[in-house]
């Protein structure tokens, strides 16, 4: 994880140059039509800001955390509300949110850690609380271009969360990445219900 966060901190620009202005408002209103107006949203890794910025804007409260400091620097500027820096282990809330956007960014945890993360999670959500994930689609688990990823199927991400009990899967998808040229990468969507 150490070596994912120097890469954020590192690359905290460019990632922002090519992550902050994709259009990704058909899964964040897929998400935001699960939660009642002005819900309680945690933006879980929310890396350039883009969907925190587009949460406030549709008028609900949220927080952002980010494991990478520079990230959340710039986050916080654009977005203008204070993203907290904290590694995703260190999340403790209990009972706080309607909903836990974590796009693209509990990826980066080895499958060993991602459950308990998971598990903490679910504990934070108030009771019938929403998730919204993604990973890269596969079967893939180390390191790539400089960041560690853990790739998951529909089956075994369904196998993966047996061992959480208390959430399901209520809906899952496939797409395409929407960043320019790269839509032969393929992405699992999930929406997991407490």
């Amino acid at each position: 994880m150490e070596g994912t966060i120097d890469y954020y901190n590192q690359n905290a620009e460019n990632f922002i140059k090519n992550t902050q202005n994709v259009d990704m408002h058909l899964t964040q209103d897929r998400f935001l039509q699960l939660l009642n107006p002005h819900a309680v949203i945690l933006d879980f890794g929310c890396g350039s800001g883009r969907d925190t910025k587009y949460f406030l804007e549709k008028g609900y409260l949220v927080t952002a955390t980010d494991g990478s400091a520079e990230l959340c620097r710039l986050a916080s500027a654009y977005t203008g509300i204070e993203v907290k820096e904290i590694l995703f282990q260190e999340l403790d809330d209990m009972d706080v949110y309607d909903g836990i956007w974590a796009c693209s960014s509990i990826l980066h945890l080895p499958k060993a850690e991602l459950l308990p993360v998971i598990r903490k999670m679910c504990t934070a959500l108030k009771r019938t609380g929403v998730i919204y994930t993604s990973f890269k689609y596969g079967d893939f688990e180390g390191e790539r271009n400089g960041r560690y990823f853990t790739d998951f199927t529909e089956d075994s991400f369904k196998e993966f969360l047996a061992g959480i009990p208390k959430l399901t899967i209520e809906d899952f998808w496939i797409t395409g990445d929407v960043r320019p040229g790269r839509s032969q990468e393929k992405w699992l969507n999930l929406i997991l219900r407490k």
